[in-house]
């Protein structure tokens, strides 16, 4: 199976995101070493989306951005070229449907662990504040981007409730717009360009990047058994984390 990638890059530091399935990436010291990742990723996301796993990979780069952004804390900024063509109906319902999974998902990932407040993990910090630490502090943080990403194509969103209450508000106001499967490129904040199609694919590349450190931290600090692997991480992987 091809993986089709595009490569965002700040010198060596390298995020890799798979074009063709929608928020899968891997992160590295070099492009080399995010390759080497990808094929672990993808089946893993391939069996957290019920679809089959082929026996092969082969990774192409189909577009490079050079960034200025910290890459290696997950900053991003890059519209892929595929995500300014306009959606279908049933594709945005195939995408949709992923997203709201993901955001699923997260929820019952974050609400199987046992102590919301207690982390094993230490302190650390990165261009965007201190790193989240605690279950609740990287549900809340994943949660609260909401209202950032629809807003960010003209949707008046919010983040109250719970991570699937409000995403499932922000989608059906998006779908209130006339035209909102015209996938308008948008300007949005601090210059970066956004897209319907990029905001289905940040979410999910959002949830998966704070997924990958929520149960990471509960296995370090619960123990193996006590959380489910609900997106199939393979644990054997060097798991990363963003915004």
């Amino acid at each position: 199976m091809k993986i089709r990638c595009v490569w965002e890059h700040n010198g060596n530091d390298s995020i890799l995101y798979a074009d063709n399935f929608i928020g899968a990436f891997t992160r590295g010291v070099s492009k080399e070493a995010a390759i080497q990742k990808m094929p672990s990723e993808i089946k893993s996301y391939l069996k957290w989306a019920g679809k089959t796993v082929p026996d092969s990979f082969d990774s192409e780069i189909v577009q490079e951005k050079n960034s200025g952004l910290t890459i290696s804390d997950a900053d991003s900024d890059v519209l892929f070229d595929t995500e300014k063509k306009e959606l279908n109906r049933t594709e945005y319902i195939e995408l949709k449907s992923l997203a709201l999974k993901s955001a699923r998902d997260f929820f019952v990932l974050y609400n199987a662990i046992p102590d919301k407040d207690k982390s094993c993990l230490p302190k650390r910090t990165t261009f965007y504040g201190q790193v989240p630490r605690t279950a609740s502090e990287m549900y809340e943080h994943t949660k609260n981007v909401n209202d950032y990403y629809f807003g960010e194509i003209g949707v008046p969103a919010d983040h109250k409730g719970n991570i699937v209450e409000c995403r499932e508000r922000g989608f059906a106001l998006l779908e209130s717009q006339p035209d909102f499967l015209d996938n308008q490129v948008f300007y949005g904040s601090y210059e970066e360009e956004w897209s319907l199609r990029k905001v289905l694919r940040r979410f999910i590349w959002h949830d998966r990047i704070h997924a990958k450190a929520m149960y990471r931290m509960a296995v370090q600090t619960f123990g193996p058994d006590l959380v489910p692997n609900i997106f199939f991480f393979d644990v054997s992987v060097s798991m990363q984390t963003k915004n």
